[in-house]
């Protein structure tokens, strides 16, 4: 932004214009004679021979205005300067006909020449028609889709599926299918791309019409246009979904103007007369300088003159503004006066002068304009300037396409040759997008420059109060895209945005030693609670700020000394306030005499503003209101170290420059420094905002953009694929069947075009998103978030006040650094690679289940962050290096009961530390999937297995250590098991009747999803408790602990019923996978099955003696054990006789035998012996048993003998039903009493104890 008076302050009051005789005398204005020359030499006409000094009438301050009018006389009052042309009907401001001229769902922009399709082929056309003459409009193609342009007559109708140009007397231009239309079609013209400028000609004298692409006519298009009573033609356009274009019919200078066409609108000949005229004078100002000493002008080079304060240049300057500044305020005069003038200022001289004099020229706009003047003038300026940039062509020639899905070593020669010239194309390419973003990168310094001021508001603060309330509109308008900032636009600004964010921030500590570099950026935590910054309605991770300051209200007293504002808390609650704080009425007589402030305790209210420093009475000279006057006249005072500070959320509109860079007695930003925090500042506050802005930028939208560009590359693989495989087909054709050969060549040429549309989209996607530099700075961005949640967290409770924005950017971050730029560009090529990881895994370790966050999104955000972590072996790696205190408390988490918390990828999380270590568990996708096509398969569910020895050891160690921690994890695992187990079941059962069922019927796709996740669910569960087991086996084994016992029969009841369930012969489970549903891949019995025979491996074959005898016993022991299901593993359907050699398994049945390249022969083995061992002790376990009476056995689960009472209501049962049922609950089975203590129980014991009494 320019700077105002370019560090010279000049006050209107002393300059403005006035006709009092008593100003003629006013000091500092040269003498008379010296006068007269210098305003006949600014004010000469340009149209006459200048006159001598002999007859021409003096002039001075009195007499200018009467000359200046006379000067300014435009003599315009024929029929045109009215709006009445013969030819042309309808208003003179020509603009879209939002009101009645439409068909369809489209958004017009505000100024009603820009439009967006809103729905499936909608059409509009303007207020203006022609019926004589040749005439002219240009339409700019901001998207290149479907669109048909043209012109129409009154009586046309059209609908959803019908446009101009499909009906009689309408006539359009396609450069999506390259076609023209007029009820039927044929091809004409070149394709349009986005950026491109269509004509729209229409001749009515011959009957003809035409079109032109940027500036170069594509031929007449057609002829013998109905002419004649009624005949009118409107501008007209139809376009589908989503594209959008924007009118120019005259409001602006055509950008390719034709000889012999006139625009619908006519210009605005007597204001750029008057323009070009006062834009003489005041070129004729910058070229001369009075020279009062020797009484002369001195002529002067333009890029040398200076502002020096001379009053009569001032005032000079006044007059010219005085009438040229209201006419700067239209388009069409700042367009084609203001601007090329400027561009003719850039065409002359050095780049230096150049800047120099255009910086000469905004610093006399600022000052000698109003505000509103300024705003608009500039406004139209910069809005010309873009639509300059979109018309130039900056695209290099990419005709040779490459084509990535080929690997480079079976390159051909000419496949070698186009992948060459596309990365050559490519580089053109970046280089010239790298000018364009150096200039938005110097724009935004500019922006963010905070000494610019000279007596008004610095641009730096002017940027960050619209800059928080775009953060805000995009924030709260999210779902609602067309308020949206388009994402792509998004993804730029945030890049330009860090560059000249990190220039100031370095710049800053160059001069300022004790500050920080740009690499060690954050956010400090006393941002998040002082209320110095407006966080909309984003989340916070402890819930609602009103909550927040409620709760934690003493912690900010004492930590920060920081007392929140009662009214505030009066808004959230309607608890009674303190008594030591001052009243409602009190606080709010106060902060409406200080609205733009934070309080302090016991500070003086300042001032109000002195209605002088705004009067409207200074004139336009007065551009600059001294802000020390009001600043001086606020008493201030220094804060003792002890002192609390009063504070309130202030918006952005509210706050001053003060309450964000803080003074000798404030802190700004930085008010309520916690202790953890040092004193010295990291930079300027604002840049502190400015990157606290930046990372919400990338929450909005860009994260998502970035993902989205992803597709492109993907597009274009498939596309490549696609070609190749019509070209094979091509070579493959008989020479005979023309018919094929005609579609396959089509089809090729279809591809062809597609693949180099999508290639030149992918360099322009490399070279703008995916870039090196891009890349570093989503590094950056992802380290600032880093250190920002690192020094939050040393806060304590204060850590809640963190947005959870600051953990989902972290997140995301590193997500699209590790999937989004690959493969050109890897992450492991970035500095402090491998520290960044350690620094996030221990982020992910630490909060996943902190207490502090409560927030359900970002919590679970934080499990599937983690959960994906660990699936890779780098960023495992990475938590493996984190201090050894927080990998045992993340395992510690994790082991926790999984009820009331997000078990699934907890679950999911012990998993992946063990997949690679259980039995046939070192696959990477399942045997019956390896001949389907994976989704992607950068998923975490298909990287290789890469265990934790290390973490497995932490988890061994804690559940050895605590009494309850092994069983109350093992419980909620085992009951979690059984609900999903038995959910996956009634699920089958129902998919299975539905496919019965002799109607036509469908299943809920839904259902099945539902259906395979409780599968999976089941399998991971199984495959932690195999690793339970493996690892601590003495849990289950050694029955001294009081609940081994019963954690083992809890164990193998769920076994046996997942074997039953799966191995009986014809079964359900058969049955569904055998129809192969789509989202049923998952179900198969190796999953399951291995997962099974694993544990029983490990408790039957690899524990102790003692152990196994136990297991064995308990195993038998369930009235659900079927020795069945075990040989069913083996592909026996009966057991073999001890001693004899296994038959070799049947094909057709399950057997894992049939999996050599899962199972190791080892693991065979062991699954033999397991089988030989159950087989015998099967044998010797129905020898020795005894018949039960019904009567002895238990009421509960009638499978084992009662051997449990209770006291003291005295019902019984057995043991493991018992047991099982007080590990959630302690009422009686039947009486609903409490149960105090369980005895065992003796049948034959008990009944010689009451025949003794008796």
């Amino acid at each position: 932004m320019a700077s105002k008076g370019a560090g010279v302050s000049f006050s209107r009051k002393s300059y403005r214009l006035t006709s009092d005789a008593e100003k003629s005398k006013v000091t500092g204005i040269v003498q008379e004679k010296l006068l007269n020359d210098y305003l006949h030499r600014i004010f000469s006409s340009r149209d006459h021979t200048p006159t001598t000094a002999t007859n021409r009438k003096s002039l001075n301050f009195q007499n200018l205005p009467e000359h200046l009018d006379q000067l300014l006389h435009v003599d315009i009052e024929d029929e045109e300067s009215q709006g009445q042309i013969e030819g042309r009907l309808g208003p003179s401001t020509v603009v879209l006909d939002h009101t009645g001229g439409f068909e369809g769902l489209l958004l017009v922009n505000d100024d009603l020449l820009g439009v967006i399709g809103h729905s499936n082929f909608g059409t509009i056309r303007s207020t203006t028609c022609v019926y004589k003459g040749k005439w002219v409009y240009e339409v700019l193609i901001s998207s290149q889709g479907l669109m048909q342009i043209g012109w129409c007559t009154i009586n046309c109708r059209f609908n959803q599926e019908e446009g101009v140009g499909d009906t009689h007397n309408s006539y359009a231009y396609d450069g999506n299918r390259v076609r023209k239309w007029n009820v039927t079609t044929t091809n004409y013209g070149k394709a349009w791309a986005a950026g491109d400028i269509v004509s729209c000609l229409i001749d009515l004298d011959d009957g003809t019409l035409s079109f032109c692409l940027n500036g170069v006519s594509l031929g007449t298009a057609f002829e013998n246009l109905s002419r004649g009573l009624g005949m009118a033609y409107f501008p007209a356009i139809s376009l589908s979904f989503k594209e959008s274009v924007a009118f120019n019919f005259g409001s602006r200078p055509l950008r390719y103007p034709v000889t012999g066409y006139r625009p619908l609108q006519d210009p605005p000949r007597a204001d750029l007369v008057r323009a070009q005229k006062l834009l003489g004078c005041f070129q004729a100002v910058l070229g001369v300088e009075l020279d009062p000493v020797e009484g002369r002008l001195v002529e002067k080079e333009s890029s040398q003159w200076q502002l020096q304060g001379q009053p009569t240049v001032l005032l000079t300057l006044a007059h010219i503004f005085h009438h040229f500044a209201p006419l700067l305020r239209k388009v069409y005069v700042v367009e084609a006066v203001l601007m090329s003038f400027l561009l003719g200022i850039m065409e002359v001289g050095t780049p230096a002068q150049a800047q120099s004099v255009v910086r000469q020229v905004l610093d006399l706009l600022w000052l000698f304009m109003e505000d509103y003047e300024v705003q608009d003038c500039l406004k139209q300026l910069m809005m010309s300037l873009l639509r300059l940039y979109r018309f130039s062509p900056i695209v290099p020639d990419l005709g040779l396409q490459g084509r990535e899905s080929k690997e480079v070593k079976d390159e051909t020669a000419e496949e070698r040759l186009r992948r060459r010239a596309y990365e050559r194309g490519c580089q053109r390419l970046k280089k010239r997008i790298e000018v364009v973003e150096e200039l938005q990168v110097q724009i935004l310094k500019l922006l963010l420059n905070n000494k610019d001021e000279n007596g008004g508001e610095a641009s730096r603060y002017i940027f960050l109060t619209k800059f928080r309330k775009f953060l805000q509109e995009n924030a709260s308008g999210r779902g609602n895209m067309p308020m949206l900032c388009p994402p792509e636009y998004m993804v730029c600004f945030l890049h330009r945005l860090i560059s000249a964010l990190r220039y100031y921030w370095d710049e800053y500590k160059a001069s300022n030693p004790s500050a920080s570099f740009s690499e060690e950026a954050y956010i400090p935590p006393q941002v998040f609670y002082n209320g110095k910054v407006d966080y909309f309605d984003l989340q916070r991770l402890g819930g609602l700020l009103s909550h927040l300051r409620k709760t934690l209200k003493d912690d900010l007293a004492s930590k920060a000394n920081i007392l929140i504002d009662p009214l505030e808390l009066q808004a959230a609650t309607m608890d009674d306030l303190d008594e030591d704080e001052e009243p409602a009425s009190a606080a709010a007589a106060a902060a409406a005499q200080r609205p733009m402030q934070a309080l302090a305790m016991g500070g003086a209210l300042p001032l109000p503003r002195p209605g002088w420093l705004s009067s409207p009475t200074l004139g336009r000279a007065n551009r600059f209101l001294s802000t020390a006057a009001v600043s001086l006249m606020t008493p201030r005072r220094p804060l003792s170290t002890s002192e609390k500070v009063k504070v309130r959320t202030l918006s952005a509109e509210q706050r001053t420059r003060e309450d964000i860079e803080g003074s000798h007695w404030n802190e700004g930003l930085l008010l309520g420094r916690p202790p953890e925090e040092p004193e010295q500042p990291l930079t300027e506050n604002s840049l502190l905002e400015v990157l606290d802005g930046a990372v919400i930028m990338y929450n909005l939208s860009v994260h998502q953009q970035l993902g989205k560009m992803v597709g492109v590359s993907d597009d274009v693989n498939e596309y490549a694929m696609a070609l190749r495989d019509t070209e094979d087909k091509l070579r493959r054709c008989p020479k005979w069947r023309k018919d094929i050969l005609a579609e396959l060549t089509k089809s090729q040429k279809v591809f062809s075009e597609k693949l180099d549309h999508l290639s030149r989209r992918l360099a322009w996607v490399h070279a703008t998103v995916y870039s090196q530099e891009k890349m570093l700075d989503i590094y950056w961005l992802l380290r600032v978030c880093l250190r920002t949640i690192e020094h939050g967290d040393r806060t304590g409770s204060l850590f809640a006040f963190m947005p959870e924005f600051y953990l989902s950017v972290a997140i995301n971050s590193y997500s699209a650094l590790k999937n989004y730029f690959g493969p050109v560009h890897s992450m492991e090529e970035l500095p402090g690679y491998e520290e960044t990881l350690t620094r996030l895994a221990a982020i992910l370790a630490k909060h996943f289940a902190d207490t502090r966050i409560v927030g359900t999104d970002i919590r679970d955000s934080l499990m599937q962050a983690l959960a994906s972590y660990v699936c890779y072996p780098h960023s495992l790696r990475a938590v493996e290096r984190i201090p050894e205190e927080q990998r045992i408390a993340m395992v510690r988490s994790l082991l926790a009961p999984y009820e009331q918390r997000p078990w699934a990828q907890t679950n999911w999380i012990l998993v992946r530390l063990w997949r690679g270590c259980g039995f046939g568990y070192r696959y990477t996708r399942l045997p019956h999937l390896l001949k389907t096509k994976p989704e992607d398969a950068n998923l975490p569910s298909l990287q290789k297995p890469c265990p934790s020895t290390l973490l497995q050891q932490h988890m061994a160690d804690l559940l050895r250590q605590g009494p309850d921690v092994a069983p109350s994890f093992l419980n909620s695992v085992l009951n979690q098991l059984n609900w999903a187990f038995s959910e996956f079941i009634g699920m089958i059962q129902e998919i299975q009747q539905a496919a019965e069922r002799l109607e036509r019927n469908f299943v809920d796709s839904r259902q099945l999803k539902v259906c395979a996740t409780c599968f999976d669910l089941s399998v991971s569960l199984l495959r932690v408790l195999e690793m339970t087991i493996t690892l601590v086996p003495e849990i289950f084994l050694d029955w001294a602990r009081p609940t081994s016992e019963m954690l083992l029969q809890r164990l193998a009841q769920l076994l046996n019923q997942v074997l039953n369930r799966v191995t009986a012969e014809r079964n359900l489970f058969d049955r569904v996978v055998s129809l192969r549903l789509p989202g049923l891949e998952s179900v198969d019995h190796y999953p399951i099955l291995v997962a099974v025979t694993g544990i029983l491996v490990q408790l039957l074959v690899h524990g102790p003696a003692s152990g196994k005898e136990r297991a064995t016993s308990v195993l038998l022991a369930d009235p659900c054990f079927q020795l069945r299901s075990i040989c069913y593993l083996l592909g026996q359907p009966e057991p073999s006789a001890p001693g004899t050699a296994l038959p070799a398994p049947d094909r057709k049945h399950f057997s894992l035998q049939s999996y050599t390249d899962y199972i190791s022969v080892e693991e065979l083995a062991q699954v033999e012996q397991m089988l030989a061992h159950l087989t015998s002790a099967s044998a010797q376990a129905a020898a020795a048993s005894l018949p039960t009476s019904e009567e002895d056995l238990c009421p509960i689960c009638y499978a084992h003998p009662i051997s449990a009472v209770f006291q003291p209501c005295g019902h019984k049962s057995c043991k493991a039903c018992i047991n099982q049922h007080l590990m959630n609950n302690k009422d009686c089975f039947f009486c609903k009493a409490t149960i105090e203590s369980v005895e065992d129980w003796d049948k034959a014991a008990n009944a010689s104890a009451t025949s003794s009494t008796t």
